[in-house]
């Protein structure tokens, strides 16, 4: 499934997105671009608006896996 997000917080193993849901996704470093990322940085900013592809999702840690390769 692939949803519009919006970037609340970027930390150096990735970049947590506002999906629409109460718990914001994360992307993982490694799934941000098609290429390798040193720094998220690089890649997204904060407020920027993306697509990102649900992943997983694993309700009894209340997480989301997005990636951005697609």
């Amino acid at each position: 499934m692939i949803l519009p997000g919006i970037v609340t917080n970027i930390t150096a193993f990735g970049a947590f997105v506002d999906v629409g849901v109460k718990q914001d996704g994360l992307v993982h470093v490694s799934q941000l671009a098609n290429r390798f990322v040193r720094d998220p940085n690089e890649v997204v900013k904060l407020q920027l608006q993306v697509q990102v592809k649900v992943v997983e999702v694993d309700l009894a840690r209340k997480r989301i896996a997005l990636s951005m390769k697609f």
